[in-house]
């Protein structure tokens, strides 16, 4: 894994996102890396750029990343699917017009729902999925308040530049809201590899905020509508990584709910662990990630 940081680590600020014209609409997205395909699914706030360091942070040296930004985010408009079917339906045409025949699939968060349909509709195509921190069914969690009033705010560039500003002076109280324990928040934002990955997360979210909103509120549609997958239907190796501790999309039912439907499934219960479990564990996960990688993706 440190390889693939030392590789890439000087490269990927440098990548720029392609377009790609599909049947479904012109698709925005960006790669790097060589071997085995692997396909990474950001989630709310996110786009390319996040499934970029979704990649550089569990992924392992050896693979080529392909990193979408799903429809409402960034450069994808929302008109190109909606329905968590309808963004697996875009993944597979902007894989076909890549040329790749398959992939394994990570997704993080809100970009689960589209991981399990593209599991479920191109099981042919999918060689495994990676599920990190995502839901396996409706989220009934409350919104922050903060979101509402980030929604309002962030098409004044002045309060988006502010925000950011704060987030840089302060890091450790910008993380506090994601990482609760002060001695995990501190060893994480000291750590030379977690610590820079983290932050450049953060601050990624106020690079064209408005233009991660349509995708954003969207997800929060999807993820909160009584939807029951059909879990047992997938037919695929699965690698479940969830923090016991996380207060967005709960272990217990969603990891829980993973472990009893999924055939096969292997979970990695970070214990302890939040939301943002990949940066608090990284090396856990980045491990366990590596081996259902070099035994499902090749």
């Amino acid at each position: 894994m440190e390889n693939l940081l030392k590789a890439e680590a000087s490269t990927c600020g440098e990548i720029r996102p392609k377009i790609m014209k599909t049947p479904r609409g012109p698709v925005e997205y960006a790669s790097f890396g060589t071997g085995p395909a692997v396909l990474a699914l950001h989630g709310a706030m996110g786009g390319y750029d996040q499934g970029l360091i979704l990649a550089r942070t569990i992924g392992a040296a050896g693979y080529q990343y392909v990193a979408i930004s799903r429809p409402g985010y960034l450069g994808t408009a929302l008109s190109a699917g909606s329905s968590p079917e309808e963004q697996a339906d875009l993944c597979a045409d902007l894989l076909d017009a890549l040329g790749v025949r398959d992939v394994a699939v990570m997704a993080v968060s809100g970009g689960g729902p589209c991981a399990i349909h593209f599991a479920l509709r191109y099981r042919n195509q999918c060689r495994g999925l990676v599920l990190v921190s995502t839901c396996s069914g409706k989220i009934d969690t409350p919104l922050p308040l903060a979101f509402y009033v980030m929604k309002l705010l962030a098409r004044w560039p002045a309060f988006v530049n502010h925000m950011r500003e704060k987030t840089m002076k302060d890091p450790e109280r910008a993380a506090l809201r994601s990482i609760a324990d002060p001695s995990v928040r501190a060893r994480t934002l000291r750590d030379p590899e977690a610590g820079p990955l983290f932050a450049e997360l953060s601050n990624s979210t106020f690079d064209r905020m408005s233009l991660r909103l349509p995708g954003t509120k969207n997800d929060i549609e999807v993820t909160r509508r009584r939807t029951v997958y059909p879990l047992e239907e997938i037919a695929v190796p699965v690698l479940v990584v969830h923090g016991t501790a996380d207060r967005v999309v709960p272990f217990t039912p969603h990891a829980k709910m993973f472990e009893a439907r999924v055939p096969g499934v292997e979970l990695l219960a970070i214990d302890g662990g939040e939301h943002v479990a990949i940066f608090t564990h990284r090396k856990e996960v980045a491990a366990r990630v590596a081996e259902f990688l070099a035994a499902h993706a090749h």
